[in-house]
């Protein structure tokens, strides 16, 4: 959600916190702060996004060794100087910065007032930093144990970084369900929400496990400690990315090259992991877990937003190829129906950050009823991965843009081979079949590429589209989900209106908004289920809809009939989303663009949900 920076060492902060809060400014723009060490306490802040916190910036000081960041997607009080974030102490010595929810904040506040500390934001991380003081003042405790105490009151989850005037020498971070690495470099140490502000320094970083405080030093020394006092030693990784993969790359936006980058990204999703001429599929981590796939019951997939769709093309490709049932959850409700789950079912746990607070809580009740627990995620490192019994990795690389893309298309790939393995090990896949479906899947990187060709003509359509108020989106089978994300994607960052539906819903209710200004766009590459997507897209015809249908390549019946056509290359049915999915990605992008919406960063969104 919130994104957090903090340096501490021999060079001037300031650089360092704003280029990071740069890196950071996908997890949320609401509003932006920093705060410096040099000697005094200064704070500078601004609603909006991190350049106007640099514009004001130009005429205040900036000198200082120490500092943090901090920018903001709101959840308690709108986004304003006041409300953002470093929050200071009543006597102007100790600041703090906070991503998560302090959930009793409001009994805290209330305490805090009686005892004569007077609030100005609306936010509930002022009550922590007020706190923290109080602690400091009243029990003569040190800032580490201020910070510990304080914390062991606290209901919700916490990533915070806190520093204090009369401690220019230390910086003191925390986390609790909410992610914080500590970068260490040759002579400075580092804090962050992820690793995009620290790979410019270090490849050196430490995750920090949920409860754990780390206390760093200007002399370059560290220490983790769990909040009951216990030095715990550092697990030190090597980061596997580089600051390459955190720029545009000539293109315009982060959201365009990571569409671009999708060839690359499916590629590096499959590589050592299959072999069509050998006829092999291979996930570690399934290996890991072989038996409770083997002997399971179900497969049970938790997920948010466009992961969640990533799941229901999974719920196709398992019952499918491995013949076993599926069930696909919103995680922010699986949690709280009570649900039913049995030692014998695996729960699976998709998240691009590994970090979703939905997901991971959905994941914490399914450890607690026995089953078990495997990870689909992007982020080495995250708490997903950290606390599942198993998982595999997509190794997408950084995604920036707010609005899933490449995450997306490697989800499905990993799913995939998950879905072939299993189902070859199981028996209920045909040995042809799988190696015609490895086969395919090696092209599939090429057939991308022949897909992102297509933009031009994407982008003559969606002239069409950009000043529509709505839009419907159809799908049979394993392209019903696809439709679902290509809806999303168009809501999301061109703020139209948009729908999916299975194909034969239409006429259940949908279809009643058809008229000359509803675009229909169609996934009509099935064919399995093809002259019945024939059919429905005559019922749009007939009631005036514009038609956009994306079919593949040398299909003449439905070219006929659409006004637009996109074709695709030609793919075996299973795979047939990490080729549909790619136009429908473009076409949402060039109607943002067209529309004059910030693509990377849309209105009310960030990148990753850590808070419920």
């Amino acid at each position: 959600m919130c994104g957090i920076v903090a340096y501490i060492g021999g060079d001037a902060a300031f650089p360092v916190l704003i280029k990071g809060l740069q890196r950071l400014e996908y997890r949320g723009y609401d509003s932006a702060g920093i705060a410096l060490l040099d000697p005094l306490l200064s704070v500078y802040k601004k609603q909006g996004k991190v350049a106007g916190l640099l514009e004001f910036a130009r005429d205040v000081p900036t000198a200082g060794k120490v500092g943090i960041g901090h920018t903001r997607w709101a959840t308690h009080g709108v986004p304003s100087d006041v409300n953002a974030h470093p929050h200071v102490s009543s006597d102007g010595e100790i600041a703090l910065v906070h991503n998560g929810i302090i959930e009793n904040y409001s009994l805290l506040k209330t305490a805090l007032e009686n005892q004569g500390h007077r609030f100005v934001s609306e936010t509930d991380t002022e009550v922590l930093v007020h706190l923290i003081a109080e602690i400091k003042s009243r029990e003569s405790a040190d800032l580490e144990e201020a910070v510990r105490l304080a914390l062991q009151r606290v209901v919700g989850a916490y990533a915070i970084v806190v520093m204090d005037a009369a401690r220019p020498d230390i910086l003191i971070g925390a986390r609790k369900s909410s992610p914080l690495v500590l970068g260490i470099g040759a002579d400075a140490l580092y804090l962050a929400s992820d690793a995009t502000p620290i790979v410019e320094y270090t490849n050196k970083v430490v995750y920090l496990q949920d409860e754990e405080l780390v206390v760093l030093r200007s002399d370059g020394t560290f220490e983790i400690k769990t909040m009951q006092n216990e030095l715990m030693p550092p697990f030190i990784q090597e980061l596997d990315i580089n600051i390459e993969m955190l720029e545009k790359g000539g293109f315009e936006h982060f959201m365009l090259k990571e569409i671009h980058d999708q060839p690359r990204t499916i590629a590096e999703c499959m590589r050592g992991r299959i072999h069509a001429a050998e006829g092999w599929v291979h996930l570690g981590g399934m290996e890991v877990c072989s038996d409770a796939f083997m002997n399971a019951q179900r497969l049970i997939f938790a997920a948010c937003g466009t992961s969640w769709h990533a799941g229901l093309i999974a719920e196709y490709l398992f019952e499918d190829l491995a013949r076993i049932p599926v069930e696909v959850e919103y995680a922010s409700e699986f949690r709280y129906r009570n649900p039913v789950i049995a030692e014998q079912d695996v729960v699976i746990a998709i998240s691009q950050s590994g970090e979703t607070a939905d997901t991971l809580a959905a994941l914490e009740l399914a450890k607690a009823r026995g089953a078990t627990t495997y990870g689909v995620v992007n982020v080495v490192g995250s708490s997903i991965a950290r606390v599942t019994d198993a998982g595999s990795y997509i190794h997408a690389g950084p995604e920036i843009g707010v609005a899933s893309t490449k995450a997306f298309t490697a989800q499905v790939t990993l799913l995939t081979l998950m879905a072939l393995q299993m189902g070859l090990k199981k028996g209920t896949l045909d040995p042809v079949f799988f190696r015609e479906l490895l086969h395919e899947l090696e092209a599939i990187p090429g057939k991308v590429q022949a897909v992102l060709a297509m933009d031009k003509l994407i982008q003559q359509i969606a002239v069409e589209i950009k000043d529509k108020p709505n839009a419907l989106y159809l799908g049979r089978g394993y392209n019903f989900p696809v439709a679902l994300e290509g809806a999303l994607k168009l809501k999301e960052i061109s703020y139209i209106h948009a729908e999916g539906y299975p194909a034969a819903e239409m006429k259940h209710g949908p279809i009643a908004l058809i008229d000359e200004e509803m675009p229909v766009i169609v996934l009509a590459t099935n064919k399995s289920a093809y002259e019945k997507i024939a059919s429905n897209i005559q019922e749009v015809k007939a009631r005036k809809g514009l038609v956009i249908a994306i079919v593949s390549r040398g299909d003449t019946q439905i070219r006929a009939m659409a006004d637009y056509t996109l074709e695709i290359p030609d793919t075996l049915e299973p795979l047939t989303p990490l080729l549909a999915a790619i136009p429908l990605q473009l076409l949402a992008y060039h109607i943002a663009v067209m529309r004059g919406c910030d693509v990377d960063q849309p209105r009310n969104l960030a990148k990753s949900v850590t808070v419920e």
